[in-house]
């Protein structure tokens, strides 16, 4: 199953399935599980080695796996590649009223496969009205605990920016780099810190405050990532991963075997 195809089964499986927001499994190839050191979250492939998170979500270097590939995170389906965390870099100023984003680089590179794609980042921004679809692991219903198990998915619609502000507590500040998304008479609560939103085949959010999750009536908002291309692109350059080259080995290999 190409790239394409899984992208189309996903997106028209998007719709609330059930009580419980169940995702068609696997339907979701880039969702990332991020758990180790006391915490879990998730997250979005969009390179072999590199993951796109929240700030909440910001793992430990080396004591986080990330399992790629996965649907049902109690039991091992077969599917699943773990890979720890090599680099967590955090965009600054560090939990400012205006970001909230978290590059995570893999110690090894993700294998592609049906079951491991990555999203594109955006080539547009999202516009007010456009559907989108939200995944991650937890409860997709306000103010009620469900344990973390099978990937989640809801439907929600991109609100205008001032519908958002508006249901802002006082101690919040609003930011342009914000995209709200949910609202009332919709499935508007996604209870999983840096869950991944998806609009047209691009990734354009990582959750950044739940507000759904307390009043369905409320938005949630994520990063509105289609205005991080430039920084997300110059950090992979940055902080490429060191691979050896195949014409190296194979001169360390005959060093050792002449």
């Amino acid at each position: 199953m190409n790239l394409l195809l899984v992208l189309a089964l996903g997106l028209a499986g998007a719709s609330p399935l059930g009580e419980y927001k169940e995702c068609p499994p696997h339907s979701r190839p880039w969702q990332v599980y991020l758990h180790g050191g006391g915490r879990s979250c998730s997250g979005a492939l969009i390179d072999q080695w590199w993951i796109v998170t929240s700030y909440d979500c910001a793992p430990t270097p080396h004591r986080t796996i990330a399992t790629l590939g996965d649907h049902d995170v109690t039991v091992e389906e077969g599917t699943e590649q773990h890979i720890h965390v090599a680099e967590v870099i955090r965009h600054s100023p560090y939990r400012s009223p205006l970001h909230s984003l978290t590059m995570v680089r893999l110690a090894q590179p993700a294998r592609f496969n049906q079951h491991v794609q990555s999203i594109p980042l955006p080539s547009r921004c999202p516009q007010p009205g456009e559907i989108c679809s939200v995944s991650g692991w937890g409860s997709t219903r306000p103010n009620h605990y469900e344990p973390q198990q099978r990937l989640k998915c809801i439907t929600v619609p991109v609100v205008d920016d001032q519908t958002c502000i508006n249901t802002f507590p006082e101690y919040l500040y609003w930011s342009p780099h914000m995209v709200c998304a949910g609202q009332a008479d919709t499935d508007n609560c996604m209870d999983d810190g840096g869950s991944v939103m998806v609009c047209g085949g691009q990734l354009q959010g990582v959750q950044w405050f739940r507000h759904g999750c307390r009043d369905p009536a409320h938005p949630s908002v994520y990063t509105k990532l289609c205005r991080y291309n430039d920084w997300i692109r110059d950090v992979m350059d940055r902080n490429s991963p060191t691979v050896p080259s195949a014409t190296t080995t194979r001169t360390t290999t005959r060093g050792r075997t002449d």
